[in-house]
């Protein structure tokens, strides 16, 4: 096992691998912005070190300071958490160089799954399904219109080097192709500096679902079943379930032995999350990798009793899955996770400034991360999600029912939160009874409008 980890990360996910290297015997270095420097992670690291102004950029994003500051701490790994560098396979090839361990996929791995087309691709070689699409980049309109008659409208045109909603374009009939194929360009290459885009066929509601894997260095690979992630709003997820209600046993099982398949053909390693949509028909369709842990993490662990971090760390140092996994995985009950963002819960501003008072709801199966504090401060730098409130029942119902009291116990006072958003979802009939997918959100949005009109 290592003996010391550098975090290169803030916030709840710094907290919760300074706290998996604590239980492992694992010392640790915390770095941070000028605008962290009373942030919690700092506090319990072991070390920290202060690598710049608050800006991301000059920060957190900064790659040759977050070295420096491993090489300076004399660390053996650096363990990304999500967001931020996790995802950049430069920065992994050069703590491969500086010989120190990246905990997650090599850097080719990270590469492959982080370009859309190419995950794509390698995920149709090895027979998971996909949504039919182009394939490979459309080079220019007149392409993207002869894919979109073979593939039928209304498709999707994504960035190759996109995420979080940024470089797609839906497009409905031909005459809305050339506009749209030219917005979507450029927005990807303002976003990513790569504005190369490919197409698939769009699904009207689908419901987004997620698989949890693990896989070790030495080619096994384990999935730890599955989340649903539809309660979303402009591609940003707000709350999560494990497991979904609409995938079945044998679908679990198929899918799971795919994945294994797939996944260990590529090399993959660590922890990984696999996406899909689920069409109206039940059927799943591949669309994107997560090359490291996700926020929504802890449904997981609570339905199975794995602490993925800590697994990260295992798997890293070298141990095999059938070490750190139970004999049988099996499922435990239902989780459910909300994601507490500090912003105003109708106009969705961000809402940055002192927490005047902080009081976070506990009791039997529910759990808070958090690095948050009473008379800490929220810099208006970085992402909003302060909190996260997880939750595991017995059932659905019994999880619904913690959720609510959980969320009616959740005190911020000096800043505007989502905890009241939530409250009303988990009112709504059709969320709790599990009639939902992707464009829930929408709906439900306006929804609420009309009757404030009325």
């Amino acid at each position: 096992m290592f003996r010391k980890v550098l975090v290169a990360n803030r916030g709840e996910i710094a907290l919760r691998v300074l706290n998996a290297c604590r239980e492992l015997g694992i010392r640790t270095v915390a770095i941070y912005s000028e605008a962290d420097r009373n942030s919690l992670h700092v506090r319990f690291a072991d070390e920290a070190i202060c690598i710049g102004p608050p800006r991301l950029a000059e920060s957190y994003l900064n790659v040759p300071a977050v070295i420096s500051a491993a090489e300076i701490a004399n660390v053996d790994a650096i363990h990304p958490g999500y967001g931020l560098l996790s995802e950049n396979a430069n920065f992994a090839e050069v703590c491969r160089a500086s010989n120190i361990k990246f905990i997650g996929p090599p850097p080719e791995v990270t590469r492959l799954m982080g370009e859309k087309e190419k995950a794509r691709q390698a995920m149709k070689r090895a027979k998971v399904p996909i949504l039919p699409g182009s394939d490979g980049i459309i080079a220019t309109t007149d392409e993207a219109l002869e894919w979109a008659t073979k593939v039928g409208y209304p498709v999707i045109l994504k960035a190759k080097a996109g995420g979080g909603g940024r470089g797609m374009r839906i497009v409905r009939a031909p005459e809305e192709l050339p506009n749209l194929f030219h917005a979507a360009y450029t927005e990807a290459a303002n976003a990513f500096g790569n504005g190369e885009l490919y197409m698939e066929k769009f699904i009207e509601q689908p419901r987004h679902i997620e698989f949890q894997v693990l896989a070790d260095e030495h080619g096994n690979v384990a999935t730890l079943f599955e989340r649903e992630c539809s309660i979303q709003r402009r591609h940003q997820k707000l709350i999560e379930e494990a497991p979904s209600l609409q995938v079945t046993p044998k679908m679990r099982e198929e899918i799971a032995a795919t994945l294994s398949r797939c996944l260990t053909d590529i090399g993959y390693q660590n922890a990984g999350t696999v996406e899909f949509l689920m069409d109206e028909d039940g059927q799943l369709h591949f669309i994107e990798m997560n090359t490291r842990i996700q926020v929504e993490h802890p449904i997981t662990e609570a339905i199975t009793g794995v602490d993925l971090v800590k697994a990260q760390l295992r798997i890293a140092s070298g141990e095999r899955l059938d070490a750190i996994l139970p004999a049988k995985l099996e499922m435990r009950g239902h989780a459910i996770e909300c994601r507490i963002n500090a912003e105003h819960p109708e106009k969705f501003t961000p809402s940055a400034g002192k927490i005047t008072a902080f009081n976070v709801p506990g009791g039997n199966g529910v759990r808070v991360d958090t690095a948050q504090y009473a008379e800490g401060v929220v810099p208006p730098y970085y992402d909003s999600l302060i909190a996260k409130l997880i939750v595991h029942g017995k059932d659905r119902a019994e999880a619904i029912a913690k959720m609510e009291r959980a969320l009616s116990q959740f005190v911020v006072q000096g800043i505007q939160t989502s905890i009241p958003l939530h409250q009303a979802i988990f009112a709504d009939a059709g969320f709790r009874a599990g009639e939902f997918d992707t464009k829930f959100m929408e709906r439900f949005l306006a929804k609420r409008a009309e009757a404030k009109q009325d």
